[in-house]
């Protein structure tokens, strides 16, 4: 009797543990078709060039909101952005040796510039700077330095905020999708975004693009759908922030040849974004390309000429030119140009993914 009793419980631990292995084995395979059918899409490039924007746009093109902790961050961000921006100017127009506008300026001036960049900008404590920075904005020796920001370095968006500081300086300010947009904190190590499109789940890491982060991009080349590569095509004319001397065109090239030409992306779509042609476009008719690559040819003032330069020259870098080499032309900032463009990368990768799954 009991060693039946002992048999039928046995039977009952098998069944109960061939049960549980089974659901491992469906988790297991359903696990494998979903990373199977999950598009990873790296975003790779310099600093700066725009990778964090882009993984931005998607998120707003595709509908995911972002929380309420997110806006408060971008908030903290924007706020430093702006006085950290001013300081710079306020530094530079000093160095530069450019007179001020209206010298009652200066007490502004150096109430801005005594902000400790270590501490951390409340509403409480930003909206003591606002107004100074709002007559410094207008004071023509620091928008004279601001003329000459190629010469030191300065981000893109202070402009955008500045102009929009009355906005922005309100106590019950909320940052807007643009303002997000625009706001640049500089990517430390690895970030992932999964975005189902068309219930598709594309999955966007980004890492971070200054030379000290570049060690971490191989963590993240195992089963890379696709790479799309940023280039600021408006840096033409400006060095490196970690070196001060290293053309930021030049370095672009140089990251885009050795991945390019890496043997492990021999089935990966790599797809060339040249960004920010919106500074591009407004860049070309005051700054000579020529100055800073004696080979352009063209004209230096006509955008076409040096667009075509700057393709050619990433183009160029190339060993293996039987395949095509996918670009695009964008501004990352401008959503409707983002949208647009993604849905052409989206075809190309979709295409090129289901290719690789049939060869599997």
């Amino acid at each position: 009797m009991a060693t039946t009793l002992m048999t039928c419980c046995l039977s009952d631990r098998d069944k109960s543990e061939r049960l549980t292995s089974r659901d491992i084995d469906r988790r297991l395979l359903k696990d494998r078709m979903t990373f199977r059918r999950t598009v990873r899409i790296l975003l790779l490039g310099a600093g700066e060039s725009g990778k964090s924007t882009f993984l931005k746009q998607m998120r707003i093109i595709h509908g995911v909101d972002f929380a309420n902790e997110d806006l408060q961050e971008f908030k903290t961000v924007i706020y430093n952005n702006i006085v950290k921006g001013m300081r710079v100017l306020i530094d530079a127009r000093d160095k530069l040796g450019i007179p001020w506008g209206d010298e009652a300026n200066i007490k502004d001036a150096n109430f801005v510039f005594s902000f400790d960049g270590n501490n951390k900008l409340d509403d409480h404590t930003f909206l003591q700077y606002v107004e100074p920075m709002k007559c410094l904005w207008k004071d023509s020796g620091i928008r004279a330095a601001f003329d000459r920001r190629r010469e030191f370095q300065l981000g893109d968006s202070l402009q955008f905020f500045c102009e929009n500081m009355d906005r922005i300086g309100q106590q019950s300010y909320i940052p807007t999708k643009e303002d997000i947009l625009h706001a640049r904190k500089a990517t430390k190590g690895i970030t992932e975004k999964t975005i189902y499109i068309r219930g598709v789940p594309f999955m966007f890491i980004d890492v971070g693009g200054q030379r000290s982060q570049r060690q971490k991009w191989f963590q993240c080349f195992e089963g890379i759908t696709s790479i799309l590569f940023l280039a600021s095509s408006s840096e033409f004319d400006q060095v490196l922030m970690e070196d001060r001397k290293t053309n930021r065109m030049l370095e672009s090239c140089f990251i885009f040849e050795t991945i390019i030409n890496n043997k492990s992306f021999v089935n990966v779509s790599i797809i060339l974004f040249l960004n920010k042609m919106d500074l591009l476009t407004e860049k070309v008719k005051k700054v000579n390309i020529r100055d800073y690559f004696e080979e352009f040819q063209g004209d230096p003032h006509n955008l076409e000429d040096v667009k075509i330069f700057m393709l050619k020259m990433f183009d160029s870098r190339r060993r293996d030119k039987s395949k095509p080499l996918f670009h695009h032309f964008t501004t990352a900032i401008d959503t409707d140009n983002i949208e647009r463009v993604f849905k052409d990368v989206r075809d190309t990768i979709l295409h090129d993914n289901l290719k690789s799954l049939m060869l599997q």
